[in-house]
């Protein structure tokens, strides 16, 4: 089992980790604080749309461009295992992943397009979301039922003529609230009563401009709103979508997610350990360089501890996280699930413990702006939930590990 990188990938790596700490790092916080300036939370002041601007117009003249397409010709060819060190690079940063057009939800909904989407639709989305012209959003979970079982959703799809119907709710819609945001990928509901729960249920695109679209507020976490990125609350009500629209055909919407949130999953785990990297460089950047009570904070109470178990913490989740690259690269996405699951609960829960004792270790101003660790704490705690949350993927896994025990699946 081979985890390592080559050496075209070592050289990726590092030119990934140079732009972070060259161009990134040092105007995030200036970006960050000028989110709502403008008057409009979801709109771009011209100084937020310059920095993002030319960090991707440096990012594509340094030819640090769209690696997340893996196992495609369109993309670096990389494998699943040599873009995990460089999501993890990726993950230091939260505007890090923009910068080379590997950001959510936009890398899985591009994955969409490319292996689903007929030539129209590629022409149409796929080629200005892969020039960083665009972006999307993803809309599956809806308000009024367990969206954790995504055989619940309800949002109707009905044929008319030569347009389908759309009626119904969605929230925590990743990416609607973006202004620049021109395709959404939706998971509706095609199917009746009769037919198999897995074979009710088809992905459409759909563009926010269409009538009948309404914003009804943004979802907020941990009372902020992520602006201007945004998880919106849409309804939809007798919105009209032309057939062709629909991705491969009704009834295949699981068969889509699958093949969307498979690789999307892995890619969130990366980019967890790469924000545990950076709040365990920062605890002990911290740990030695303030004192208190006479002694540098490092030599205070259990914070040699403390450091040990994070960076042990961190090297396993590594590991795992590799492991599943690996088996998706070796046996397929489908096949990979259990792994995929596991590294799904580990990498935010592993993440979480670091930057919540990094936090403490910055007392007041760890949980203040002045340190990227909140935002940071935000996103780990919310990953719990996005793409699944843990108690689903624990389903997976254990059903994985009884089968090798029963004859039947439990």
């Amino acid at each position: 089992m081979d985890l390592g990188l080559s050496k075209r990938g070592t050289e990726l790596r590092d030119k990934v980790r140079a732009f972070i700490d060259t161009h990134v790092v040092p105007v995030e916080d200036e970006y960050h604080s000028l989110v709502g300036t403008g008057g409009d939370r979801f709109q771009f002041t011209d100084r937020m749309t310059e920095i993002l601007e030319t960090l991707k117009a440096q990012a594509k003249k340094d030819g640090l461009w769209n690696f997340w397409l893996t196992d495609s010709d369109a993309g670096f060819g990389l494998t699943t295992v040599e873009y995990a060190y460089l999501a993890e690079e990726m993950g230091r940063s939260q505007i890090a992943s923009e910068a080379f057009n590997c950001s959510a939800p936009d890398t899985g909904n591009m994955e969409v397009i490319e292996r689903y989407g007929t030539q129209e639709h590629k022409d149409k989305w796929l080629k200005p979301l892969l020039e960083g012209k665009m972006r999307s959003a993803f809309l599956m979970t809806e308000p009024d039922v367990a969206s954790s079982d995504a055989t619940n959703l309800e949002m109707s799809c009905v044929l008319d003529g030569d347009d389908y119907v759309l009626n119904g709710e969605k929230y925590w819609a990743s990416g609607a609230g973006d202004p620049r945001c021109g395709i959404y990928v939706v998971m509706v509901k095609t199917g009746n009563e009769d037919d198999p729960r897995h074979g009710r249920h088809s992905m459409i695109f759909v563009e926010p401009k269409t009538a009948g679209i309404e914003t009804l507020r943004p979802m907020q976490v941990f009372g902020h709103d992520d602006a201007p990125h945004g998880h919106m609350h849409i309804r939809f009500t007798n919105v009209r979508v032309p057939k062709e629209n629909l991705i491969i055909g009704e009834g295949r919407g699981f068969e889509v997610s699958q093949g969307r949130l498979g690789p999307g999953r892995i890619h969130h785990c990366m980019r967890a350990i790469g924000s545990a990297e950076r709040a365990l460089e920062l605890m002990c950047k911290r740990a030695t360089t303030r004192e208190a009570f006479g002694r540098p904070l490092a030599k205070l109470g259990a914070n040699y501890d403390i450091i040990a178990e994070a960076r042990i913490d961190i090297e396993m989740s590594r590991l795992l996280c590799l492991k599943a690259a690996y088996m998706m690269d070796t046996i397929g996405t489908q096949a990979a699930q259990p792994y995929i699951s596991q590294i799904k609960v580990q990498a935010p829960r592993m993440a979480l413990g670091v930057i919540d004792e990094s936090m403490q270790m910055h007392g007041g101003r760890g949980i203040s702006q002045d340190f990227p660790l909140a935002a940071m704490y935000t996103g780990m705690r919310t990953l719990r939930f996005a793409d699944g949350p843990d108690a689903v993927h624990r389903m997976v896994i254990a059903r994985t590990e009884l089968k090798k025990y029963r004859s039947n699946s439990v």
